[in-house]
């Protein structure tokens, strides 16, 4: 038996719970990080709480330490599991109080790349800081885009590559954009491996995002500024 197991998490009392709950997400043990949900709530805890205070609180240190270099892909995929199992729970219950979104934002790997860890701890990562997340998965093409755009009418729409034979197609969805006049009405960010800021000026993206935290901080950012400008 590890102390995990003789830990009693209704014994904590709800500031030590939500500690030990960034404790477990940090470590992607899923079944605990429910059980604190789960304890939560019964606490009349109010479901946007649970989120943002033990949830979202708890992947930001996750994102901290992944950004830092002491944490790596497969904890940070652990601890987004966990992370899902908790919002698994949250989410009915989020739709049912109209709590808050951030934004919402189309992701997906573009067309001829198979590549989606990137995308998948972005799209998670994004959902823990609370976005709505549409993923459209791997091997994208324009259309796919365009069609999700139209269809969820997003803030933010999410390009990733780690092939540099895949990279140029972003440069097609951008100027395809452009060629409609709906450029200006989505935030761009791109990511990927062989990515740098320098691309991503150069095919007229907003933003290059070198990693998951990065793109949660510039997705908070770009919101930020257009409330600003609303």
């Amino acid at each position: 038996m590890s102390e995990e197991d003789d830990l009693d998490l209704r014994a904590l009392d709800d500031d030590e719970l939500v500690l030990q709950m960034h404790d477990d997400l940090y470590d992607g043990l899923k079944d605990e990080v429910l059980e604190g949900v789960n304890i939560l709530l019964e606490r009349g805890w109010a479901p946007y709480d649970v989120l943002t205070k033990a949830l979202v609180e708890g992947m930001r240190i996750v994102g901290v330490d992944f950004r830092d270099g002491i944490l790596f892909v497969p904890e940070v995929l652990l601890a987004a599991g966990a992370m899902k199992g908790g919002m698994g729970i949250l989410r009915p219950l989020l739709a049912e109080t109209g709590a808050p979104k951030l934004g919402k934002m189309v992701i997906g790997t573009v067309k001829g790349d198979i590549h989606d860890i990137g995308k998948n701890l972005v799209s998670m990562m994004m959902e823990g800081a609370g976005f709505e997340v549409i993923d459209l998965g791997i091997n994208n093409p324009v259309e796919n885009y365009l069609e999700a755009l139209e269809e969820h009418k997003p803030d933010i729409l999410g390009m990733s590559a780690l092939l540099t034979t895949t990279m140029p197609y972003m440069k097609v969805v951008i100027d395809t954009m452009k060629e409609k006049g709906i450029r200006d009405d989505y935030v761009v960010m791109v990511g990927g491996a062989p990515l740098n800021e320098a691309f991503g000026e150069a095919i007229g993206a907003d933003h290059y995002c070198r990693d998951a935290a990065v793109a949660v901080e510039m997705a908070k950012e770009a919101m930020q500024r257009r409330h600003n400008q609303a």
